[in-house]
């Protein structure tokens, strides 16, 4: 069963979540990955949010560019933690992007990681901390990777 759904909002930004993808299969981290556009697919993002949790999503990832609507749609319909990766697809090289995922209203958080690979990846990690709290495989997993981080 995924614990992790991640999110693209085109097809085209397949290519810039595949490390997250990665990093994910390394810790040991179950995901479904799927593209959804908070603005050409409004009611599949809300029906997607909507059942992550009963069908055993823990964390959501969704990465964007542009607009980048997507991370705050989908914490608009769950109470999963969301983690907004904003992707440099625009002339304005993903400011715009992180601009949107990081000014959400009180009340409806989404973290937001850097524009671009360093994101990607910080997302995954991300997510691999938060499920570590209550998975033992995925928190050795995890501190092994940070251990080996400090050691050099």
């Amino acid at each position: 069963m995924p614990q992790v759904g991640v999110i693209i909002g085109s097809k085209s930004d397949e290519g810039q979540i595949q490390e997250t993808l990665h990093i994910l299969e390394e810790m040991g981290v179950a995901y479904e990955m799927h593209v959804l556009s908070a603005h050409r697919t409004p009611q599949k993002v809300a029906d997607y949010a909507r059942t992550a949790q009963e069908r055993g999503i823990e964390v959501i990832i969704a990465a964007a560019g542009g607009a980048a609507a997507l991370p705050g749609a989908l914490a608009a319909w769950t109470d999963l933690p969301v983690i907004g990766v904003p992707l440099p697809s625009s002339e304005l090289k993903g400011a715009d992007a992180l601009y949107s995922i990081v000014q959400m209203p009180p009340g409806v958080p989404v973290a937001c990681v850097a524009i671009g690979s360093w994101g990607a990846r910080n997302a995954a990690y991300l997510a691999a901390g938060i499920l570590s709290l209550k998975d033992g495989k995925i928190r050795e997993a995890y501190s092994a990777y940070r251990k080996q981080l400090r050691e050099g």
